[in-house]
């Protein structure tokens, strides 16, 4: 898929989802999932050797609150950069960041700073959790992260793999619907994505991760909050109570799990992926060097042979 969107991806769809604030309660919070993804990711920098003096929090709402004080704590030393592309975000991650740093709803890192946009070569670690599966165009958003990158930096993402929902997949398919969700890239092609944005030294890994729920509300409940179906082949119109309620019934019927003592489950594809930013190669000049003597004679032989014709 080198060069192209997502084949199955509804570009508008996924600007509208990009732009819509979240949903504000008692307290800001983030997805489940996404905070379970950021937790196992931030594990994974144990095996990075270079400590950044500033890194960035690509898009925390969506991504992360609970990470980012992880991060803080792994590089406490670090400048913070919150990066909240979108208008409303970036309202919602100021006003969270009103809260004293040293509460435990705050942040634990008072040196945070937020900003819509990231400058050329400011930071030396990118953190970007859950984000990619979900962008407009992917490898426009991974030709920015690299420009944003310093020398040596590197990038650490996470997002869903091909796997994901598959048994909701299934269900749908079962009962004549289009696809619940849009087609989800394989590991592979990110990193080969990763190579064409500037990228070197892309390693790639996967995991499975299995959840659990007592009733079809519930796993909706928990859908609605991780995103939306962007697939551009998805109903047109809105759905009515009795496919709702039809949809329900699939779910009881067809997700339970006798392992999970009766509960509905559904497989996460959780993609890994991290990646270096090189420096740039300086470009070849091939030089022929050619004397005056050299070029006189050059002369002589080409007039000479234009005369023996």
């Amino acid at each position: 898929m080198a060069n192209e969107r997502p084949p199955t991806l509804d570009a508008a769809a996924a600007e509208r989802w990009a732009q819509r604030p979240l949903r504000t309660g008692e307290e800001l919070a983030s997805p489940w999932l996404h905070e379970e993804v950021a937790r196992r990711m931030e594990e994974r920098l144990q095996w990075i050797k270079l400590q950044p003096r500033n890194w960035a929090h690509w898009a925390p709402l969506r991504g992360g609150l609970t990470a980012h004080g992880l991060l803080g704590r792994r590089y406490p030393k670090a400048q913070a950069l919150v990066v909240e592309p979108a208008a409303a975000h970036l309202r919602q991650v100021r006003d969270h960041l009103k809260t004293p740093w040293w509460q435990p709803s705050g942040w634990g890192a008072p040196s945070t700073r937020i900003a819509g946009a990231l400058e050329p070569a400011s930071v030396q670690m990118l953190w970007a959790n859950m984000a990619l599966h979900m962008a407009a165009d992917p490898q426009a958003l991974l030709a920015n992260w690299q420009q944003a990158i310093a020398v040596d930096g590197f990038l650490m993402f996470s997002c869903l793999g091909p796997d994901t929902l598959r048994e909701l997949r299934t269900v749908y398919a079962a009962l004549g619907w289009p696809a619940p969700t849009h087609e989800f890239t394989d590991m592979h092609d990110w990193g080969d994505m990763l190579v064409q944005a500037g990228f070197a030294e892309p390693v790639m890994d996967m995991e499975r991760i299995r959840l659990s729920f007592a009733t079809p509300e519930r796993l909706l409940q928990e859908l609605r909050g991780l995103g939306r179906n962007l697939s551009r082949h998805r109903f047109a119109g809105l759905r009515g109570r009795r496919w709702h309620g039809a949809l329900q019934q699939a779910l009881a019927q067809q997700l339970v799990s006798a392992e999970e003592d009766g509960r509905l489950t559904v497989t996460f594809e959780v993609i890994y992926g991290h990646a270096f930013k090189p420096a740039p190669r300086l470009p070849v000049h091939t030089e022929t060097a050619v004397s005056l003597e050299q070029m006189r004679d050059a002369l002589r032989q080409r007039n000479k042979n234009h005369a023996d014709r």
